[in-house]
């Protein structure tokens, strides 16, 4: 089942390991306003528990995480 979250911006980080998916997203939030939105696609299935540990150290707010068809989206509110 997909959620349908609205999103700010996009990141596709397919094909990229840890810690690239995470410090891809970490520079796009800097470039989105507080409370706005960021949907990461991601093919880690180690992106699963980064990005949680990425929100707990950030402050940063984990919305949603979900697989679909082998691929890990994540959805981040910025603080």
């Amino acid at each position: 089942m997909q959620t349908t979250i609205g999103f700010d911006k996009e990141i596709d980080t397919r094909g990229l390991n840890c810690p690239l998916p995470v410090l891809r997203a970490k520079k796009a939030l800097a470039e989105i306003a507080s409370g706005h939105v960021l949907k990461i696609v991601a093919t880690d299935p180690g992106s699963i528990r980064d990005f949680k540990a990425f929100c707990k150290q950030t402050g940063n707010e984990l919305l949603a995480q979900e697989t679909v068809n082998g691929e890990f989206i994540h959805f981040l509110r910025r603080r």
